[in-house]
């Protein structure tokens, strides 16, 4: 089996999940109490940014490894996982809005969380109009990994921006010390939710991948 072929079979498994996800959450999560049906729309928004973190770290990860070892097969798995993190963060960026009308009142506020999620969707998209702008493949390789190096160096800021300043967007509710406020069955979807959201991801990056390694060894 060809790893564009491992990475469709991957990909129709994890929406196979995704559905698996829906379902789950509408007739199987209860509702909140204080957010009402609204609130469902978490088991995607929160699985979507959790990838769209995970494409751009590892964007950074392989653009320091490609600085280093000049390894052209690091670039180009930065540039496959940026394309996979960009369509997630579009969904982010959809889905948060619309969980926040009913509950904030409005679709979008300029807090901290959500003014640095949008700048780095827009660090996505500047990486990929940098690699199409570029043509010759070392200097686009080297100027690609600085930009997402900077990625990178963002997501913890994005992290922390909840506790550092007042925001609508709630702090998290898995990743904290104490143990999680989510009731049993929430937790158990939002778990399956982050499951799906990795599956899909690696899918997406290893079928990107094969077809951008196959274009390398056509050029």
């Amino acid at each position: 089996m060809t790893l564009r072929s491992k990475g469709r079979w991957i990909n129709w498994f994890g929406l196979l999940l995704l559905a698996g996800v829906y379902v789950r959450a509408i007739a199987f999560t209860p509702v909140e109490a204080s957010q009402g049906g609204a609130q469902k729309i978490f088991y995607l928004h929160v699985p979507a940014a959790w990838s769209t973190m995970l494409a751009m770290g590892l964007v950074g990860l392989a653009s320091i490894l490609y600085l280093l070892m000049k390894d052209e097969r690091f670039d180009r798995f930065a540039a496959c996982s940026a394309e996979v993190g960009t369509a997630f963060a579009c969904v982010m960026l959809t889905t948060g809005p619309l969980w926040a009308r009913p509950v904030w009142g409005t679709w979008w506020t300029w807090d901290a969380r959500l003014t640095l999620t949008l700048f780095l969707f827009f660090l996505f998209v500047g990486y990929q109009l940098l690699r199409g702008a570029v043509a010759e493949p070392g200097a686009r390789a080297r100027y690609s990994a600085v930009l997402g190096i900077f990625g990178l160096l963002l997501l913890p800021f994005i992290h922390l921006s909840v506790y550092l300043f007042r925001t609508l967007h709630p702090q998290p509710i898995v990743l904290k010390p104490s143990a999680p406020s989510l009731p049993g069955a929430m937790l158990v979807t939002l778990l399956y939710g982050f499951a799906t959201f990795t599956v899909l991801y690696v899918g997406f990056v290893v079928q990107r991948y094969a077809i951008a390694t196959e274009d390398a060894h056509v050029g």
